[in-house]
């Protein structure tokens, strides 16, 4: 059971955020973040974090490794720093803080009134980038993990509506796969956050040349509503005295032309892990990911009841 005390902290602090943050000069933020950021590095605030980035990086030494978590640390508590401030963007002010590639075959799709199903992981600002796929790109629906405590959810469930784009919780309500099927059958993007399994249904994948668990949701939509998946993942970029985001949209992957509907599922996540793995090799430190996703790290039960094997 969670502490209340701990409860009314969480709440507390996000209601700061979102009144004191996004008041303060955008480099003043940036650099408050930061420091919290690395008073948590220090204070033994990343082990996981490190962990996760000791399995993707194994070619690091330990100086290069604190390096990296440092900067990874940076990275994710940005992203709740821009977060706390993205009420304020405007279109214009979202345009300039985005640069995207990869955007053509899925613009197409979207002009022909069709649906883009997106497989993203915990990378750069993804609600940065849906804010900017409302205004820029077409509708967005997408799904939310239920928070603790749950004024906090709530709080960020609004917010993220109020950014224009439709939120399904992932637990606490009706079963989501439905309504993200009557979502892929509408002009917009559906982009899913699928690098962790949330539910015990995952599948397990090679990710960064280890086996991880992963969630089958986007693939088995794209199969079931024959829509394109493409995998998506962002990444922090300088922009003058600020940063802003780069979203790619890699190659849609291909549908199996034979197999058992699982099967297809499992290799068209697997297509997406490599994507993605490549991804977060490359620009590693935008890889929030705080949480356990490699099977070795998995508790053995926990498997177990998901019917799977380290």
């Amino acid at each position: 059971m969670r502490s209340t005390v701990a409860d009314a902290a969480t709440l507390a602090a996000h209601r700061l955020g979102w009144g004191a943050v996004r008041r303060l000069p955008e480099r003043a933020a940036y650099r408050l973040f930061d420091l919290a950021a690395d008073v948590t590095v220090r204070r033994g605030g990343a082990e996981r974090l490190r962990a996760n980035y000791a399995r993707v990086r194994p070619e690091l030494d330990a100086a290069a490794l604190d390096a990296l978590v440092r900067e990874g640390m940076r990275s994710y508590l940005r992203y709740y720093c821009e977060a706390f401030r993205l009420s304020g963007l405007g279109p214009d002010d979202l345009a300039a803080r985005v640069r995207v590639e990869g955007d053509g075959p899925v613009r197409e799709v979207l002009a022909d009134g069709g649906s883009v199903v997106g497989f993203l992981g915990h990378l750069g600002n993804w609600d940065l980038a849906g804010a900017w796929g409302t205004v820029h790109l077409g509708p967005v629906t997408t799904v939310a993990e239920r928070l603790e405590p749950e004024e906090v959810f709530r709080e960020f469930l609004e917010f993220r509506e109020g950014l224009g784009m439709t939120i399904l919780p992932l637990t606490g309500g009706p079963d989501v796969f439905p309504a993200l099927r009557e979502a892929a059958r509408r002009r917009g993007l559906i982009p899913l956050l699928a690098d962790r399994d949330l539910t015990h249904r995952g599948v397990t994948v090679d990710f960064c040349g280890l086996p991880a668990r992963m969630a089958p949701g986007p693939a088995a939509l794209a199969l079931a509503e024959r829509r394109p998946l493409h995998p998506v993942s962002i990444r922090h970029e300088r922009r003058g005295s600020g940063w802003g985001i780069v979203i790619t949209f890699h190659p849609a992957v291909p549908v199996p032309t034979s197999g058992a509907t699982r099967e297809k599922v499992v290799a068209m996540t697997q297509a997406c892990a490599d994507a993605l793995g490549a991804a977060v090799r490359e620009h590693t430190s935008d890889w929030h990911m705080l949480q356990r996703v490699f099977v070795e790290d998995l508790d053995p039960e926990r498997l177990a009841r998901a019917g799977a094997t380290p």
